[in-house]
């Protein structure tokens, strides 16, 4: 089958019919779609199969020796670009007759995986699943999909969403242009990252070593969810992320709360003090200049109340009565950099708890950044409010003199992963994806200015200079990051017709 997939792109590009924005309607785009969503569903079942937590290299070398021939079968040329972790993938697929490139981003590594949390044997062996009357997910065979697709049907996997099945919907699209005989009116290469869920520690500087082999005219990226409603979305930026690791110290190892409580401090207090000191009761952040550079003017304001969200039907379905104020609204909220407490430890709770002083306490915190703030600045903000609360702050475990000398001792780590990007609405990626969305739906997208979560797409726009768009594809509902990840078959195919028809439009 990838011999004769092959050879269909061979005769396309060697046609020279690169093919006019009209060559491929949305009545078309659908037809061919729906064509080819049983070999699509069969395509992204091997690739859901295939290992991809990236804590694991070997089990990426092998997920890249699986995608080469995939890319291949569909005409790019591949290579890996070398990296000081695990290797990027870079696939190209070059049109004689055109005058600009562009350049796509994929994630191919996963979150990892905790086996006890899923609903099924295991997360690598995607499952079928239907809605039961009482909620539920229950597992269908595979041999449903050819008596009949419903598109409320799911596939549980890890990376399911987050991020194979955008990679899937983007090798899909390619066969339905290829199909249609329309080949893309630009240039087009592909980088997979595979490193992200680690927070891409290396992706920096391969795009600065390989810059002249990425040099590309525009970026789209093909990853997320739409907007809540699930109608067409195009957004523009994503904050980027730094971490910090907060620990507070007591005893040296765990004391019996009996006969050492009110005698022997308890980092746990320590640290709730920290943490509190931090927010007041609206969720706002209290450390003086953490929001500064951050103005939403009245312009600005009517381009994010044209994001048409029901606040209410969120609370409701996370489960919420009223949101935090730091903005007016959730568009709003996502222009300003956030302090998060991702996780907290001391002790030991549930049936393990027991009547101890712990000896430390720890608390995880990401800040979700803007592009109007620094992140180093940010951290030294959160470095230097800690400092003004009593407490001495190291970067090492303390040694036995610094116990002695300091009441309060806080060790303080913190990492840049990579900072926000932001590109206009009119920019070249905004009206292509725009272009797209238009032909198959006959009306504009959403359009969001800044999405809550981070890609590391901002060394691809400081490095190589060009603007970027987010086009996204998956249920919103769909679990990523955590057990029982799914996409919804009916957002998976539906993905498909969305990229062929971008990937089919001229750039303006």
């Amino acid at each position: 089958m990838s011999h004769v997939r092959a050879g269909i792109f061979l005769l396309f590009l060697l046609s020279g019919n690169y093919g006019k924005a009209e060559m491929l309607s949305a009545e078309r785009i659908r037809e061919l779609t729906a064509a080819n969503v049983r070999p699509a569903l069969r395509l992204y079942r091997d690739f859901l199969s295939q290992p991809n937590d990236a804590v694991y290299p070997d089990d990426i070398l092998r997920l890249v020796e699986w995608m080469e021939p995939v890319f291949a079968a569909r005409g790019f040329q591949t290579r890996r670009l070398a990296t000081a972790g695990s290797p990027v993938l870079f696939a190209q697929l070059s049109n004689p007759a055109a005058t600009r490139t562009v350049l796509v981003y994929l994630q191919a590594d996963g979150q990892p995986v905790d086996r006890s949390a899923w609903n099924q044997r295991d997360p690598y062996e995607p499952v079928l699943k239907a809605r039961a009357t009482d909620g539920s997910w229950e597992s269908i065979p595979w041999a449903s999909l050819e008596q009949g697709i419903d598109p409320d049907w799911r596939v549980f996997a890890r990376s399911a969403s987050d991020s194979k099945g955008p990679m899937t919907q983007f090798l899909l699209a390619m066969d339905v242009l290829a199909q249609a005989n329309v080949a893309p009116a630009f240039n087009l290469k592909v980088i997979v990252d595979t490193e992200e869920e680690l927070g891409s520690p290396n992706l920096a500087d391969a795009v600065n070593r390989y810059r002249d082999i990425l040099a590309s005219d525009l970026l789209l990226i093909f990853d997320g969810p739409p907007h809540a409603s699930n109608r067409p979305t195009v957004t523009f930026g994503a904050r980027g992320i730094a971490t910090i690791t907060l620990t507070t110290f007591g005893p040296r190892t765990p004391q019996h709360s009996g006969h050492y409580g009110n005698f022997i401090p308890n980092p746990a207090f320590h640290l709730a003090r920290i943490l509190a000191s931090m927010k007041d009761a609206g969720g706002r952040v209290l450390i003086p200049g953490f929001y500064v550079g951050v103005d939403i003017n009245d312009a600005l304001r009517r381009r994010l109340d044209a994001v048409p969200d029901d606040e209410g039907a969120i609370l409701s379905s996370i489960g919420v009565s009223a949101p935090d104020k730091v903005a007016g609204n959730l568009q709003e909220s996502l222009q300003f950099p956030s302090l998060n407490i991702r996780g907290l430890s001391s002790g030991w709770v549930g049936k393990e708890s027991r009547t101890i002083i712990p000896a430390t306490a720890t608390a995880e915190i990401d800040i979700r950044l803007v592009v109007e703030s620094d992140p180093a600045h940010l951290i030294d903000l959160v470095r230097a409010h800690i400092k003004g609360l009593g407490y001495e702050v190291i970067v090492s475990e303390p040694s036995d003199a610094q116990r002695r000398q300091y009441a309060q001792i806080v060790r303080f780590d913190s990492e840049i992963s990579y900072a926000a990007f932001r590109s206009d609405f009119d920019s070249a990626p905004g009206r292509l994806a725009r272009a797209g969305m238009r032909n198959l739906y006959g009306e504009e997208p959403i359009l969001i200015r800044t999405m809550g979560g981070s890609i590391p797409i901002s060394p691809f726009v400081e490095t190589l200079g060009i603007p970027a768009a987010i086009v996204p594809t998956v249920n919103i509902d769909n679990n990523q990051h955590s057990p029982n990840e799914n996409l919804r078959i009916g957002n998976f195919i539906e993905g498909i017709a969305i990229l062929a028809s971008v990937l089919s439009r001229e750039l303006d």
